[in-house]
C-alpha cells in the first residue's frame, strides 16, 4: 500500500462552514482523495480545528502543528508520502504573523518531516506542501482574524518560495478552490471535491515518479 498522511487544520478535518458540523467521509477531500485513488492506497486523515504550523496557541491551547508531528509520523510510519496543508490559523491576530512568517513555519515542519526517517526503510517520506487558499471575507471570525485577508494573499508567492527552497512538491489550492463566503475560513462541500481531486492528480504524479525510479 502507498501510504499518504494528510495532515491539516480544520479544512483537513472537515469543518462545515458557519457551523460545528462535519463533513462525511466521503465529502472530505481525503475522502475524495481516497475514493479517486482507489485501491492500493491508504490515505490517514490527521486534521485538527486551530491547528497551526509551529506557534503555541495562549487561549485554545494544544495547537501547535509541530509539537506533534513526531509523534504522528512515527504512529503510521512508515509512510510514502505526507500532505501538508497548514497556515491558516497562523493569521489568527494574536499571533502577529506575516504570511512570510507561515510559509516559515510550514518550511520548519518540512524539515522535521525530512529528518523524521519515517518513510520507507527509515528514509524520508515524500511531501508534498500546499499553500492554503486565500481567506475570502470575513464574518463571525472578524475578530480572531482580523487583518489575515490580505496577509493570506501572499500565500501562493511564499508557499512557493518554501517549496523551492526546500525541494519539495507543491499543490495551490487557491488555483483549485475558494474558501466560503459564508465564514470567510473553510470549505464548501463542492470545493472539497474539487480539493480531492487537485491532490489525487498530484498524488498520482509523485507515486509514479517513485515507481519509476
Amino acid at each position: 500500500m502507498y501510504k499518504i498522511l494528510c495532515y491539516g487544520d480544520s479544512n483537513t478535518w472537515g469543518a462545515v462552514p458557519g457551523s460545528e458540523g462535519r463533513y462525511d467521509r466521503d465529502s472530505r477531500w481525503t475522502g475524495v482523495l481516497r475514493k479517486e485513488l482507489g485501491d492500493g492506497f491508504l490515505v490517514i486523515e490527521e486534521g485538527l480545528n486551530g491547528r497551526t504550523t509551529v506557534w503555541e496557541d495562549p487561549i485554545e491551547g494544544f495547537k501547535s502543528g509541530k509539537n506533534y508531528l513526531v509523534p504522528c509520523l512515527e504512529t503510521h510510519k512508515p509512510l510514502d508520502l505526507v500532505v501538508l496543508m497548514l497556515g491558516t490559523n497562523d493569521l489568527k491576530t494574536r499571533f502577529s504573523v506575516t504570511a512570510y512568517d507561515v510559509a516559515e513555519g510550514a518550511g520548519t515542519l518540512v524539515d522535521i518531516i525530512k529528518k523524521s526517517e519515517t518513510g520507507r526503510e527509515d528514509g524520508t517520506p515524500e511531501i508534498l506542501l500546499i499553500a492554503p487558499p486565500p481567506i475570502a471575507k470575513l464574518t463571525e471570525y472578524e475578530q480572531v482574524f482580523s487583518g489575515a485577508r490580505d496577509k493570506s494573499l501572499g500565500f501562493s508567492e511564499q508557499f512557493k518560495r518554501v517549496a523551492g527552497e526546500r525541494g519539495t512538491y507543491l499543490l495551490d489550492a487557491g488555483d483549485h478552490v475558494r474558501s466560503s463566503e459564508v465564514d470567510g475560513i473553510h470549505l464548501e462541500r463542492e470545493e472539497h471535491e474539487k480539493l480531492g481531486m487537485a491532490v489525487c492528480g498530484k498524488v498520482k504524479e509523485i507515486s509514479e515518479k517513485a515507481h519509476s525510479t
